[in-house]
C-alpha cells in the first residue's frame, strides 16, 4: 500500500478540512494534517506520532515547547495536551495513531 503525498494534500484541500484519514489497518490510523494558522486539536485517546512533511514552528507537548522542521519526528502520549504553534504557512504533517485506547503501558 502506498499513500502519495501530493494526492493526499490535494484530497485534503478539496475536502476543505484540516485533516484527512489516508490509511487504516488494525490499531494503526494515518492522517495528513494541515491546520490553518491555529491548531485547535485536543488530547487524543491513543498514542500518536507526527512526521513533519513541510514547514517549521514550535510544538507544545505536555508542558514542554520544542522547535520543529521538515523531517522531524514527534511523539505524544495518549491524553497529553499538545499543539503546533507559530507554524509557517506551508506546515503539513503525517499523523500516526496506534495502539490501545489509553496508550501503551511501556
Amino acid at each position: 500500500m502506498k499513500v502519495e503525498l501530493n494526492e493526499a494534500l490535494t484530497k485534503l484541500s478539496l475536502k476543505n478540512a484540516t485533516f484527512l484519514s489516508v490509511f487504516n489497518h488494525g490499531t494503526l490510523a494515518v492522517e495528513i494534517y494541515k491546520p490553518d494558522q491555529i491548531d485547535y486539536q485536543k488530547p487524543h485517546t491513543r498514542d500518536e506520532v507526527y512526521v513533519i512533511i513541510s514547514g517549521s514552528g514550535t510544538f507544545y507537548n505536555n508542558g514542554l515547547n520544542t522547535t520543529f522542521s521538515s523531517g522531524d519526528f514527534l511523539f505524544v502520549k495518549a491524553g497529553h495536551v499538545h499543539r503546533f504553534e507559530n507554524f509557517t504557512e506551508d506546515f503539513a504533517t503525517w499523523v500516526i495513531f496506534y495502539g490501545p485506547e489509553g496508550g501503551e503501558t511501556e
